[in-house]
């Protein structure tokens, strides 16, 4: 008996001896007992949580029930930054536009990944839903070497206020065929086809700057989708020397692109558009305008297969239509659309 006791107490004394080790275990367990921080800020002078963007992407809880946002402030961060898909419901907010920068210099040649090295070049990569940017400089600082993605975005109901989207060929890839993005009051700048891709694309109040004679948009929307890239209300603008450039060109067969109610400069060209050389998609594209003003809004020598939008058809074309939620709306799909409205 009093062997069987001294096992009993050597076993209860070695259990208690594990307890601290246990709980101190469990509170470094990440996601268990930890603190979740739905607030960070980055400074590059180390007066924030973090010095970096990604590293404070990257302590963020992954789909988390409310919004995490990051504060930045003023700096020139060179990062390749990527927000992936479980980094849902982020917010990168910067101190101001034209003072908090992401820069990085990728473009296809340096990138050696065979005909898809465009999608590789990206300085911000957005893979998660329900991102929203604010204040932000986002740039392909690569030059004129071909193509290079500045922002990259296949995220749904994704939100960038008072950016800055500089590159030149390519600089902004709008992608994934069932996401929605919307822009407002953002500077989107470039050379050839630097608004591209298949997503459902609103840009409200934005300022669309041509560096180089050439295309501005090149959609690739996919058959049946009612909406592909509008303009709603935007500038559209060119560097000194800049005399000829088109409204856009379908990358696929089905591409979509309206602008309405826009400024347009007297670089774009008569004909406003322009085909797809070698390829016969004037026939399954849609192109169109409505109510334009400007040197460049001129329509009477538009391209045959383009249209002008009458009064009841340009109806249609309200954030809220564009940017539909799906049935039945989730919360999140009402939460996106106050983001749209406010």
């Amino acid at each position: 008996m009093g062997k069987g006791r001294t096992g009993v107490t050597y076993h209860n004394m070695k259990l208690k001896s594990l307890i601290p080790l246990y709980v101190l275990l469990l509170f470094y367990i990440p996601g268990v007992c930890g603190q979740d921080r739905f607030e960070m800020t980055v400074a590059q002078d180390g007066r924030g949580d973090f010095t970096t963007i990604q590293s404070a992407i990257d302590a963020a809880k992954a789909f988390p029930d409310m919004r995490v946002t990051i504060f930045i402030r003023n700096g020139i961060y060179r990062e390749k930054v990527t927000v992936a898909s479980c980094n849902t419901k982020l917010s990168l907010i910067g101190e101001s536009a034209a003072g908090t920068v992401i820069t990085w210099d990728d473009h296809f040649g340096k990138m050696d990944r065979g005909r898809n090295s465009t999608f590789y070049t990206w300085t911000l990569k957005v893979e998660a839903d329900d991102f929203v940017a604010e204040n932000l400089t986002i740039e392909n600082s690569a030059g004129r070497v071909g193509q290079a993605v500045a922002l990259h975005v296949e995220g749904d109901r994704c939100v960038f206020r008072n950016c800055l989207i500089l590159g030149n060929q390519d600089t902004l890839y709008a992608a994934g065929n069932n996401s929605r993005q919307y822009f407002q009051n953002c500077t989107i700048e470039g050379t050839t086809d630097f608004i591209f891709g298949a997503a459902t694309a609103l840009f409200e109040g934005c300022t669309l700057r041509s560096k180089s004679d050439s295309y501005i948009t090149a959609a690739s929307t996919p058959k049946g989708t009612p909406f592909g890239y509008v303009f709603l209300r935007c500038r559209l603008t060119a560097d000194e020397g800049v005399t000829a450039v088109h409204l856009g060109r379908p990358w696929r067969d089905f591409a979509r692109t309206v602008f309405l109610g826009c400024e347009m400069g007297s670089h774009i060209v008569p004909e406003g558009w322009s085909n797809w050389s070698g390829t016969e998609r004037d026939k399954t594209a849609f192109y169109a305008e409505y109510q334009n003003y400007g040197p460049g809004a001129a329509t009477h020598d538009r391209i045959p297969w383009s249209h002008q939008l009458s009064r009841r058809e340009a109806r249609r074309y309200t954030p809220a239509k564009i940017l539909a939620p799906r049935i039945p709306a989730s919360p999140e799909e009402t939460g996106w659309m106050e983001k749209v409205n406010r």
